[in-house]
This record gives C-alpha cells, structure tokens and sequence, in this order.
C-alpha cells in the first residue's frame, strides 16, 4: 500500500492543524525543576516546566556520545568488530567506571555497554577517542551535531557529563535539548539492547554491571534511557518508554534526589500513556489523480508527503475519518515535492492533523514544438467521419 512505501523513503512527520489540548498536563505536580515529555514518534511536547532553561547534565551528556557513536557505526567510519584501546586519559577519569588500564582493549558492545549501563566515564571517553582521536576533537562532533538536531541551548565541553574541571561551568544543555538527541537516539534501534539492560557483566564475566536506571526493572515498556549525577548537576534523567506502540520521553533536570528523578519521570510517562495514542490516516483513503495543463503527461497523482503517525488525544480515538482533497488542475512544469492537495485527520468532523499531498516526480512543460506538433495531428490526423 502507498503508505507502507513512504515510511520505507523515511518520510517526515505529520504536522499538526493545532496544538494538542494540554489541560490534564496543568495538574501535574512534579518535584523535577526542570522538566518535559515529548512523543518521541512526532517530537509533539506534552508537559514542559522550565524546559529551556539551562543547566548541567551530569552523565546525561552520553546521550550524545553514544548517538555519535551509533551514527559512527552506521556510517561505517568504525566496526562492531573493532576492539577499543583505553588511553591513560581515558584510563584516569574518574566518577562511573569500569577501570580500564591504559592499553587495556575491550569489544565495541562492551564499551557501549558499559556506557549505557553503568555511565562508565573511561569508556565513553575510550569511545569518542576511537571516533575522533582525542576527546576534544569528539566534543567538537558533539556541538555540531547538537546544532543540527536545533539543540540551541547546548554547549559540551567534555564527553562524558563530569564538572571537575574548571570549563564545566560551561557544560549546560535543557530539558528540551536532551529530549530532541534522546529522540535522535532512540532511532537506532541497537542501542536499545544495550539501555534495557538490567543486569549484565564484561570482561567474559569478570565485572558485573546494574543498570542506573531503575526504571528499566520496575517501569512497565522502559526503552532507556540515562541517568546523571553531580552535586552541581544534582540527580537528572532522560527516560523512555514504549507502550502498544506509542513511546514517549521524560528528561527531569537537577532533582533534590534519586527517588524525585525516578517519581518525576514516571509520573510523565503515565500521564502520555494515559491520555495519547497514535493515529494514521486510513491507508485506503483514495487520492484523485490531477489533470496538468500543458504536461509531458495528463495527469499525476499525488501522495502525502508523510507516513509518520498523528499523536492524538485518546478521547477522540473512536470517530476518526479520513478527507481528501486534491487541486482541480495544475500548469505545468510541476515539481517534484509540490503541493497538489491535502489529506486531513479528522476527529468527529473537526480536523485534527493536516499532511500536504504532494507531487510524487517532476512533469515537464510541452515545449512549443511539441504543443504545434499536437495540434497539426489533432488537424490533419484526426478521425474521419464515416461516409453515407
């Protein structure tokens, strides 16, 4: 079916005729200072509180670290199979490690592993050495790619979230921020085998490792996804959770304590659970072709521009229908991507969700010869009337 090919050409998401009621989020009462949960499907924000505000993240930081490392992989700029050398710089930080010796080499899954799972600094910092050569180098990727993901608030100074250097104060990022590279993330299906992780070990069963996020053993769907804390820092978290098909993010920010992290970030996840779910405009829905004027072909039939799914309230689930409308013609020369018309989400006859229809490829303009070449064969080679 049509839509099926445009989620495998990666289309975008669907953009939203208004902005999703929010009065149950007001009631929310979390300890979190700084906080927000976005759809991770549509990047639609649910709940913010001070979600703009600057802050540092503590080890959250390796959210980025190990999107570089994932994007790295899928480039095949480095291998699943390559063993990672601990230098001594990698060696000697300090905070969540798993106590590499300078020279020691571990496996790829083993250093991202013990990246997700214990927030293990000397390997993060082992991983961003073995991308980009050094750890400063690494950071340069980092900001960069937190500029193209519109993390506009965000400045890395180190790969790894710790404040014991005298640039950390510049270390800082939102609650926002964190979600929009959570969301970058979670697209990498891999590295869902490692954040799920509760308990695990590494070198061949030697070091024994236990998740920091306890949400992955008590919190129904948990996807991920990382903890952080420093006493500057306080306690942070970027967690998600996938349920029947639906999966949000909650990043809480400079919590008093563990538990508020954990509690804040929860009470999130079952606010999006209880009140949203997915919806996709009927796959059957049928898209009138447009005739074009003065086109190398008669016609062309738009397609939606967008595969992704809608978030909509749950409440208006059950009356969802599907409109169509489509220009009544176009001149040539179309391009491709053009808009041609408009497939609407509509909850009991009120549009909910709106996504372009658009020109699957480019038609031509007949050029002059071939409109006077049309015409004289119209003239001369037309039909004839049978005689009486």
């Amino acid at each position: 079916m049509l839509w099926k090919k445009l989620i495998a050409l990666g289309a975008a998401a669907a953009l939203l005729l208004a902005l999703l009621p929010t009065a149950g989020a007001a009631e929310l009462e979390i300890a979190a200072p700084s906080a927000i949960l976005m759809d991770a499907a549509t990047g639609t924000v649910l709940y913010e509180k001070d979600a703009h505000t600057q802050l540092a993240p503590a080890s959250v930081t390796k959210i980025m670290t190990l999107l570089l490392v994932m994007e790295a992989l899928d480039a095949g700029r480095i291998s699943w199979d390559d063993q990672v050398i601990a230098s001594e710089a990698a060696a000697g930080k300090g905070g969540s490690q798993v106590y590499l010796e300078a020279g020691e080499q571990m496996s790829m899954e083993d250093m991202i592993k013990s990246v997700a799972v214990v927030s293990a600094n000397d390997c993060a910092t082992a991983l961003a050495e073995h991308i980009a050569g050094s750890e400063q180098a690494f950071v340069a990727m980092m900001n960069q790619r937190a500029q193209e993901l519109g993390m506009e608030n965000t400045h890395f100074v180190n790969c790894t979230g710790l404040d014991d250097e005298p640039n950390a104060q510049e270390h800082l990022t939102t609650a926002y921020d964190i979600a929009l590279m959570s969301r970058e993330l979670l697209k990498h299906e891999d590295i869902r085998r490692f954040t799920t992780i509760w308990m695990d070990t590494v070198r061949n069963g030697e070091f024994g490792l236990a998740n920091t996020n306890k949400l992955v053993r008590f919190y129904q769907g948990t996807t991920g996804l990382k903890t952080g804390y420093t006493s500057a820092a306080g306690h942070c978290l970027s967690a998600s959770a996938e349920r029947d098909g639906v999966e949000f993010i909650a990043v809480v920010l400079h919590c008093d304590t563990s538990g508020d992290r954990f509690q804040s970030a929860k009470q999130l996840l079952d606010y999006g659970f209880a009140n949203y779910t997915l919806a996709e405009p009927d796959p059957n829905a049928e898209i009138p072709p447009v005739p074009v004027l003065l086109g190398t072909q008669a016609s062309i039939t738009p397609v939606p521009n967008s595969a992704s799914p809608v978030l909509i309230e749950k409440g208006q689930a059950s009356g969802l229908t599907t409109r169509v409308e489509v220009a009544q013609q176009v001149k040539a020369p179309v391009e491709a991507g053009q808009r041609l018309g408009t497939l609407s989400l509509q909850a009991d006859g009120t549009p909910i969700a709106s996504i372009p229809l658009v020109a699957p490829e480019a038609v031509e303009r007949l050029s002059w010869w071939d409109v006077t070449r049309a015409l004289v064969e119209g003239l001369f080679f037309a039909p004839q009337p049978e005689s009486i």
